[in-house]
């Protein structure tokens, strides 16, 4: 078994105003601290989710259901803390 390990999951944004700028820097920083390479894709559009550009260029609106998709060594765990994240609302209230 090697050490790339591809995970594939989805989550829906909670967000009253959907995937804004402060909830999208939360997502970044998230993904920012593990080794893999993390991408989202909403809509045909695949972006990098260590990139505050990339996400807002998503413009995920509340209850867009966005796929999720890492690869590397750190990849499960680099999945499931985004995935909690956004259970959360990216630590957003609003």
């Amino acid at each position: 078994m090697g050490s790339k390990v591809k995970i594939k999951k989805s989550f829906v944004i909670l967000n009253d105003k959907g995937l804004h700028t402060r909830p999208a820097t939360e997502l970044v920083k998230c993904a920012q601290s593990y080794k893999a390479q993390v991408f989202l894709a909403y809509r045909g559009l695949n972006v990098n989710a260590k990139s505050l550009l990339g996400i807002l260029m998503l413009a995920a609106t509340r209850g867009a259901k966005i796929d999720i998709e890492a690869e590397g060594i750190d990849a499960e765990a680099a999945v499931e803390a985004i995935l909690s994240l956004a259970r959360n609302r990216f630590n957003f209230k609003f």
